[in-house]
């Protein structure tokens, strides 16, 4: 009993002595406005990094003010921030901090005021926000003293993420076009797939999307397709499938399938990886900075000896957190990734300069010489606009170093700035919302993500208008092209990785058929009208044609397809054609689109349950879950009342 009693009195000696002896200190504390008392909430922290280093951001405050940070020992001192409030550094003087800022004698050149509409094509979802560093914007000068004193009905002055800034390039749909007036039908191809994941967020949030947010060629892309593999040399496969449109029956639904050629991960060139990863302070939340963490490190276990990965990082400034790397020393490059805290403001041009700069050293050449990109998209110091943004991007593209840019976060996201960036930045575009979506794009995607087997690919399409009176290409309204692109070798198009699927769909008036969408003219008073000429009694409804470059050539390479007109009854077609037709009326659905003509939750959940095939990943089945709560969620909008949950059986 004694022995008990000493090894007992020994171990509480020893956890006091641990406790004493600890090399950090954790503080806590509040923020607050000085004059009112009102909590600041999100005021970030910073420290020195180093003794008598220079200040890194650590940490920030939570929505109600509080804060709870651990330091190292030595550390003297913190300093407080906050938009419209003076800076403030404070001693520690114990485990408790309370801290209360000053406002910042008001200076208009210092703030920007947006309401609920921004005049410019990019969308600006939810109320209002405050960024410093920009003229007032939305708000009649004569009202701004009055809004600084919160006067102003309707405006609020503070900057929180609370308020809903996410904003989306705006889309204007793709119409009918006449095939004697436009027999070409010009694009690049698109191989993203964020809009799905983004609005996936939105639905089991419980919300519908902003109509914006919805690109259904993205949403089609989602999915992987089962299309015969390249047997030539070319390393992309064509194929087409015709049959009715299930929301118009008259109408002919014509799906053209790419498949890029699979490569196993051993037989894939070297990589030289810049993860380029925004740890400003927009980035401290639960689902950002730390999935983007857990992201990364899932990645790094897909190296190999031979790549090189080497990690930028920014803020307020842009550094180099670990020079290039071997891809097997993983504890290192974890490390590295370990140790990203968030704080401070976004200077992502600052970013992209350095990143390109880092994997442009070390560039390898017939590797896979790529930066990737991660962040919420929210950059505010320095270049920042999209058109800033473009303009850098497609100056970068020109070392042959490619892009991946991937989405983190809600509420101030960017959605329209990272697709601009992949867009144009020779790259691809994956919007991360779980761990399971992280698993997706840099796992089992890891071929067609990283590694570009063909770049600059356009497709033109021409029908014939003996067969064709009038098309829609479903989608791809960012990435359309005029008929003499296709030619140009110096036009920017789409890239496709190791493995990938691409799925266009174009709804066809055949000739015959009375539809409102094909339109009239009166007669011409000056010419005679005349039949489009057609040769040798044609049975081609189109040809599809396809040009791409290899991922290192300046020079293109044509693939051509006739199309003869034979179509298959809808439940005869394969499940890929099913099953791509359903995911694009659930778009069309979510849009509100002119063009949805009877489409209907019900049809969608049908067919895409009917085509469900193997779906190893369960990537389909949650399509048909996530199409149940949308149905739930549009009955609520129209009947403002709440609606039964769908049932399992429909």
């Amino acid at each position: 009993m004694k022995s008990l009693i000493l090894s007992a009195l020994f171990l509480l000696t020893l956890t006091a002595f641990t406790a004493v002896d600890t090399d950090t200190i954790t503080i806590t504390g509040t923020v607050t406005d000085q004059g009112t008392g009102a909590v600041l909430p999100h005021a970030h922290i910073y420290a020195a990094s180093r003794l008598n280093g220079p200040l890194k951001g650590i940490g920030s405050a939570g929505q109600n003010g509080k804060y709870k940070i651990t330091v190292p020992s030595w550390t003297k001192e913190l300093t407080f921030s906050f938009t419209g409030y003076d800076s403030k550094k404070i001693k520690i003087t114990g485990p408790l901090l309370n801290v209360a800022l000053k406002e910042t004698k008001n200076n208009l050149s210092e703030v920007v005021v947006r309401g609920y509409q921004k005049s410019s094509k990019e969308k600006t979802t939810g109320s209002i926000f405050i960024v410093s560093g920009k003229p007032v914007q939305n708000v009649p000068l004569a009202q701004v003293e009055q809004l600084l004193q919160g006067r102003v009905a309707g405006l609020n002055i503070q900057n929180s993420p609370q308020y809903d800034t996410e904003s989306y390039q705006e889309i204007t749909e793709n119409g009918f076009k006449n095939a004697v007036q436009h027999p070409l039908s010009t694009f690049s191809i698109d191989v993203d797939a964020a809009s799905y994941s983004n609005l996936r967020r939105f639905i089991n949030n419980g919300s519908l999307p902003p109509a914006d947010a919805v690109r259904i060629e993205e949403m089609v892309n989602y999915f992987d397709y089962e299309y015969p593999q390249p047997k030539g040399d070319d390393p992309v496969n064509i194929s087409t499938e015709i049959s009715s449109a299930p929301w118009n029956t008259s109408h002919k639904l014509v799906r053209i399938g790419l498949q890029g050629r699979d490569i196993t991960t051993d037989r894939l060139p070297a990589s030289n990886l810049v993860f380029l990863i925004d740890v400003s302070g927009s980035m401290d939340q639960p689902n950002k900075l730390p999935l983007l963490i857990s992201s990364f490190k899932m990645l790094v276990d897909q190296l190999r000896a031979s790549d090189k990965v080497a990690i930028v990082v920014y803020a307020g400034n842009a550094g180099l957190v670990l020079p290039s790397t071997p891809g097997d020393q993983k504890i290192k490059i974890k490390e590295a990734l370990n140790q990203l805290q968030a704080g401070g403001s976004t200077a992502g041009g600052q970013g992209i300069e350095l990143a390109y700069k880092i994997a442009t050293e070390h560039f390898v050449q017939g590797g896979n010489n790529r930066v990737i990109l991660a962040t919420d998209g929210d950059f505010n110091i320095g270049m920042s606009s999209d058109a800033q943004m473009q303009k850098l991007i497609e100056q970068k593209r020109k070392t042959g170093v490619f892009l991946t840019a991937l989405g983190y976060g809600m509420g101030n996201y960017k959605d329209s700035k990272l697709e601009t960036l992949a867009d144009k930045g020779n790259g691809n575009y994956a919007y991360i919302d779980n761990i399971s979506e992280a698993r997706k794009v840099l796992i089992n995607e890891f071929g067609g993500t990283l590694f570009t087997i063909a770049k600059d690919v356009k497709l033109q399409v021409e029908f014939n208008p003996s067969k064709v009176q009038a098309y829609r290409l479903i989608g791809y309204e960012n990435r359309m092209l005029k008929a003499r692109d296709f030619n140009d070798d110096q036009k920017d198009a789409g890239e496709m990785g190791a493995g990938h699927t691409v799925t266009a769909l174009y709804e066809v008036i055949p000739v015959g058929i009375n539809s409102r969408f094909s339109g009239s003219v009166d007669e011409l008073k000056y010419q005679a009208e005349s039949k489009p000429l057609t040769r040798n009694n044609s049975k081609e409804i189109m040809t599809v044609k396809m040009r791409y470059k290899k991922p290192d050539g300046n020079q293109s390479k044509l693939i051509e397809q006739a199309v003869t007109d034979q179509s298959t009854p809808f439940d005869k077609t394969t499940e890929n054609f099913r099953f791509s037709a359903a995911v694009a009326e659930f778009g069309m659905l979510l849009r509100q689109s002119d063009f949805k003509q009877s489409a209907d939750f019900d049809r969608v959940i049908r067919n895409a349950k009917n085509a469900i095939g193997k779906d190893n990943e369960g990537y389909r089945s949650e399509f048909i879950k996530l199409a149940k709560s949308a149905k739930v969620l549009a009955n609520e909008l129209l009947t403002n009342e709440p609606t039964k949950k769908p049932d399992e059986k429909n």
